[in-house]
């Protein structure tokens, strides 16, 4: 699908890969955005489609595909979104839509589940957390909302919305339809959080866990900021976040770099506790792909330790899908291996029948206050709620 917002390309890179693993499709009625500010990579048509990640990777590995991409669902054990585009091209600068994608009027349909029954989901799973004899230290709950608009919104124009909302934030497309139960389905998102950057031999990664609402007055927002910087529940989130990084990068790397401390950091409605992370790859046949495969699902999504936590998430929530899983790009292996994967998050599901569903989520520890964890789901909401004018 070629967007009739994308603005004009000023380089390019096509490719026309071979069919490998996977099964080629002839359509041409899918399209993929990666957007961040300093380049932008578009895709269309499904040369080849990947059932297997692993499948994937050994495609980009051997170069018998030129470029991946697609979308990572939470759970590793469910259907993946993968394909290898008829072309692609990766352009300087960012993604300059040639309209804002309006506003449109929209209702929400369902809370799922509602504020109430959140917070004590929460609760239980604080009583869980403060168990001395028991294994699991953190777990993620996230909340759905459900959408209709009264006119119709495409992908692509919600994307539009989102760049216009917050011109620094990075902006995702991805066509979910080879996934099973996805048919004609988009994932759309301006998510704040790099999973995974490879540009040559360095490997870089931007993890965010611990957060806060942001304030309309100016001087609460800031001490809002300051006391997420010392805030002991929020550093410990992160903490976990961070080790788990750590120990998942460091068999693929050879030099890793991690600071002491996270930094603060911002989107228009959340301040975020972020630690910058840079690694030096020790394999060149190491893809994007490869990385992102290796580090999620983190602890920032999932929890720790993960199989307990995702086993928590699964009986809580059911299945997440492609939320809080990872949407990106990769190059193949002779081409350099480079590419990049987003966290899922703030992001929303374009059914083909219109329906738009969104999610937010927060990190559940011993300390957690369940009010305030339903507090932080709604502040995380605004950031695609503010594409719609709610009725």
């Amino acid at each position: 699908m070629k967007s009739p917002i994308v603005a004009p390309a000023d380089t390019h890179a096509t490719a026309s890969p071979a069919a490998r693993p996977g099964h080629t499709t002839p359509d041409d009625l899918d399209g993929f955005l990666f957007c961040r500010n300093d380049y932008h990579v578009l895709g269309t048509g499904r040369h080849t489609v990947f059932d297997d990640p692993a499948d994937a990777c050994a495609a980009l590995r051997d170069g018998s595909v030129d470029a991946v991409v697609g979308a990572l669902p939470f759970d590793p054990r469910d259907p993946v979104a993968l394909t290898a585009p008829q072309r692609w091209v990766k352009n300087s600068g960012p993604w300059l839509p040639t309209t804002d994608g309006g506003s449109p009027a929209a209702r929400i349909e369902r809370r799922d589940p509602e504020p109430e029954d959140h917070r004590r989901r929460v609760a239980a799973a604080v009583e869980r957390l403060a168990d001395p004899a028991g294994e699991l230290q953190k777990v993620v709950l996230a909340r759905a909302l459900r959408l209709r608009t009264e006119s119709a919104m495409t992908p692509w124009e919600l994307a539009a919305r989102l760049r216009t909302l917050d011109p620094r934030g990075s902006v995702f497309v991805t066509d979910l339809s080879s996934a099973p139960g996805h048919g004609g389905a988009h994932l759309v998102g301006a998510s704040p959080e790099v999973l995974i950057r490879k540009s040559g031999s360095l490997v870089t990664a931007h993890p965010l866990a611990g957060s806060a609402a942001r304030h309309p007055d100016p001087v609460v927002d800031a001490e809002r900021g300051r006391a997420l910087a010392v805030s002991k529940k929020d550093l410990d989130e992160h903490r976990y976040v961070v080790d788990s990084l750590r120990s998942s990068l460091a068999p693929l790397c050879a030099e890793l770099d991690i600071p002491d401390e996270p930094v603060i950091m911002s989107t228009p409605s959340m301040w975020h506790l972020g630690t910058p992370i840079r690694a030096t790859v020790a394999d060149a046949s190491v893809t994007a792909l490869d990385l992102a495969i290796a580090v999620h699902p983190t602890p920032a999504i999932c929890g720790t330790p993960t199989v307990p936590a995702r086993d928590h998430i699964l009986a809580t929530e059911g299945s997440r899908g492609f939320y809080a899983g990872a949407v990106g790009w990769s190059e193949s292996a002779p081409a350099g291996g480079d590419g990049e994967w987003m966290v899922s998050i703030r992001c929303a599901e374009v059914a083909a029948d219109g329906e738009i569903t969104t999610w937010a989520g927060g990190g559940i520890v011993a300390q957690s206050d369940p009010a305030a964890e339903v507090a932080e789901t709604e502040a995380k909401f605004a950031a695609i709620l503010s594409a719609f004018s709610l009725r």
